[in-house]
């Protein structure tokens, strides 16, 4: 019994998850548009790779969506020609982009008027997570649309949680749990700018933190960029200027205060706007002025 699966978007985490499926065995389809990700995961046992999920649309049995925001998931599946319309009644449609619980519930609203399924998932884990098959997935959906994406999440995740039947519940775990990664590595920076200030040898922070109480996954990881002066981008700093917004939107639809969000939200945007959007969101630690932040050594 073949199982037939496209993911859009082969960022970090599109690229992980896809090959994760490629190595459970599952007739795996690419999309995107650069064609250096689609050589990399045809090279890899892909089924199928395009700019366009068209020509194998018909094909699949569930499509795994890891494209940036809920712009480019709407144009995916419902622009002219949009994917939506092609792929065959009953297909699952994984949502797995970081997006408001309103966007996910419209998304939702559509789908079902196609006879499609939708499955609220966002994912964490970073890239190396995504790579091994050991993302977290936090979902809200039908238990048809659970049952019908076994095969892809047994594949991409280690830990799936299960949240409830209503579109829109993963959505806000997600960005709940993107609250505190952005406030983490908001923190960390700040931190290490401090002790850059103070003349403390950074790799020597780093080292004391992360066999102390003060670490965090975040800082661990991120703040490992800053010591080694590489600001290669793994996840922008403009994913958190997008991700900390919707925090603060879920917020004030709320009528919620949030001190230290709206506060990181606030130094990611600086960041951005001083030219570093593009950069690891590291490099929020550039904000930081009258400090000497280690270079990248060549080898």
């Amino acid at each position: 019994m073949t199982y037939s699966v496209a993911v859009v978007g082969l960022g970090a985490m599109g690229m992980g998850a896809a090959l994760s499926c490629v190595n459970a065995g599952l007739d795996t389809y690419g999309v995107d548009l650069d064609e250096k990700l689609l050589a990399k995961l045809k090279a890899a046992g892909a089924k199928g790779v395009a700019k366009n999920a068209a020509e194998f649309a018909d094909n699949l049995d569930a499509v795994v969506l890891l494209v940036v925001n809920a712009k480019q998931v709407n144009q995916v599946l419902f622009a002219e020609n949009g994917l939506a319309s092609q792929l065959k009644p009953g297909t699952v449609v994984m949502v797995s982009s970081t997006i408001s619980a309103q966007d996910a519930k419209e998304i939702s609203q559509k789908l079902t008027e196609l006879n499609l399924i939708m499955l609220d998932a966002p994912v964490s884990g970073g890239a190396a997570k995504a790579a091994v098959g050991e993302m977290t997935v936090m979902a809200s959906g039908s238990e048809e649309a659970f049952a019908k994406l076994q095969p892809v999440l047994d594949a991409v995740a280690s830990k799936v949680y299960n949240i409830g039947t209503e579109i829109g519940l993963g959505a806000t775990v997600k960005i709940i749990h993107q609250l505190l990664a952005g406030v983490h590595i908001a923190a960390g920076a700040e931190a290490m700018a401090l002790a850059a200030k103070a003349g403390i040898p950074l790799n020597l922070m780093y080292d004391v933190v992360t066999h102390a109480a003060g670490n965090s996954w975040m800082f661990e990881n991120r703040m490992k960029h800053v010591v080694d002066g590489d600001y290669t981008p793994l996840s922008m700093v403009d994913i958190f200027v997008k991700d900390l917004g919707l925090v603060n939107d879920t917020a004030k639809s709320l009528k919620f205060p949030l001190h230290l969000a709206s506060t990181a939200y606030s130094m990611f945007t600086e960041a951005s706007n001083a030219g570093y959007g593009k950069e690891d969101d590291s490099a929020v630690i550039k904000i930081f002025s009258g400090i000497e932040l280690p270079q990248k050594q060549e080898k």
